[in-house]
């Protein structure tokens, strides 16, 4: 089983998605986006620049865990990790994303 994405709408009408892991574990959160038509274009977007190594930016936080960004080809930031304790579990999880961004399942999608 490959990973897949949960898309959401929060109480104030915005939509979202995380992509998980075939292990159920959150790799990858969207931004916030205003119609469902736009959180799935994000998905897609993942879809599409997830393979591609230099589409990542990794960053340290000043409280010195580590993270990680997917952009898009026009820079713009597709998703965002969790914190890592270490540069090598955040390296591992940008590996998940790339093994997993391609997956076609959506679950969830409010309305």
């Amino acid at each position: 089983m490959s990973g897949w994405y949960e898309l959401h709408q929060n109480e104030k009408g915005k939509f979202s998605f995380v992509l998980k892991a075939a292990n159920g574990e959150v790799i990858l959160r969207s931004e916030g986006y205003e119609t469902r038509a736009s959180a799935e274009n994000g998905i897609a977007s993942v879809q599409k620049n997830s393979p591609n190594a230099a589409s990542y930016e990794r960053s340290d936080a000043t409280d010195g865990r580590f993270y990680f960004n997917l952009k898009a080809a026009n820079h713009q930031v597709i998703g965002t990790s969790q914190m890592y304790k270490s540069a090598a579990s955040r390296d591992a999880g940008i590996e998940s994303v790339r093994s997993n961004g391609h997956s076609q399942v959506v679950k969830g999608g409010g309305s």
